[in-house]
């Protein structure tokens, strides 16, 4: 019994020199981080140099290379902003920074009024993205707008095209300032235009009464739809039309890879997952070619 579990335990010469040098190879990995440690020494930062070179700078006058936390050029404003009674419409620059705006915040207002917006009452001034809560709150005592200047405080009343309308057009309605124009003009790029004015309630933020305070103001023209070839359509082409999910998208362009072009919109109830709401929304933007 003993000579078979001797020769089981038994190793050559060979199988005992691997041993070795694999024994000796993990001690070398295990005490690498330590030998690097040893040999390795960490540079020591001269700091009087550092002072003595950053009051070299300084004397060259560039002290602004030093300041990390300084603000950018379009950020600065006045040490001591002074405030009083204003008309916000066409106030020049040197009045909005004496006021604490700084150049980027005036020259959002400056894009608003070359686009022709223009500020009828306070809460106006409120709706340019530029200016902060706290702006607002601090220049609100202080701002006039003469009668002749706003009609009554009522903007005037123009009628708008909802799919050929361009922000500086959209900002005239009642209640829409440059933050909803921007959100109009987008959905309406996700839709491919309005066919009905009750779309805008689609929008984030835009209620039942918003709307019916606009709904008088406001035009529709369908034949400005952008139609989607429902046949040659492909995921990109769908992906952000807002009534259709991706898993819907898959969908309409996998049923049509396997059964054919679509001849009409009734063919798409056979997809388990278009119900007839979304088949009535989409109906007017589809064409079948």
């Amino acid at each position: 019994m003993k000579t078979p579990i001797k020769n089981y335990l038994s190793i050559t010469k060979t199988e005992w020199n691997g041993m070795v040098v694999l024994i000796a190879l993990i001690a070398i990995v295990l005490a690498a981080p330590y030998i690097g440690q040893l040999l390795h020494k960490d540079t020591t930062i001269n700091f009087k140099k550092f002072e003595a070179a950053a009051a070299q700078l300084r004397q060259a006058g560039g002290d602004a290379y030093l300041q990390d936390d300084e603000p950018e050029t379009g950020d600065t404003v006045v040490a001591h902003p002074t405030l009083f009674a204003f008309n916000p419409n066409r106030l020049p620059v040197a009045q909005w920074q004496k006021l604490g705006l700084t150049m980027r915040q005036i020259k959002g207002i400056k894009n608003y009024e070359a686009k022709g917006g223009h500020f009828y009452i306070k809460a106006d001034v409120q709706k340019m993205y530029t200016l902060t809560a706290d702006d607002y709150k601090r220049l609100e005592p202080y701002i006039t707008i003469p009668k002749t200047a706003n009609e009554s405080y009522e903007k005037p009343f123009v009628v708008v095209e909802l799919n050929t309308a361009d922000s500086a057009k959209l900002v005239q309605l009642k209640g829409i300032g440059p933050g909803f124009a921007r959100h109009i003009i987008s959905y309406r790029q996700r839709l491919g235009g309005f066919c009905k004015k009750q779309q805008l309630k689609e929008i984030f933020g835009f209620d039942d009464s918003k709307y019916q305070d606009l709904q008088k103001q406001i035009t529709v023209n369908a034949r400005k739809v952008h139609k989607i070839d429902i046949n040659h359509a492909e995921f990109e082409d769908l992906k952000n039309f807002p009534y259709l999910g991706y898993k819907q998208v898959n969908a309409i362009i996998q049923y049509r890879k396997q059964h054919g072009n679509y001849e009409t919109l009734n063919e798409m109830r056979n997809i388990a997952i278009m119900d007839d709401e979304i088949l009535r929304k989409i109906a007017p933007y589809l064409v079948f070619k």
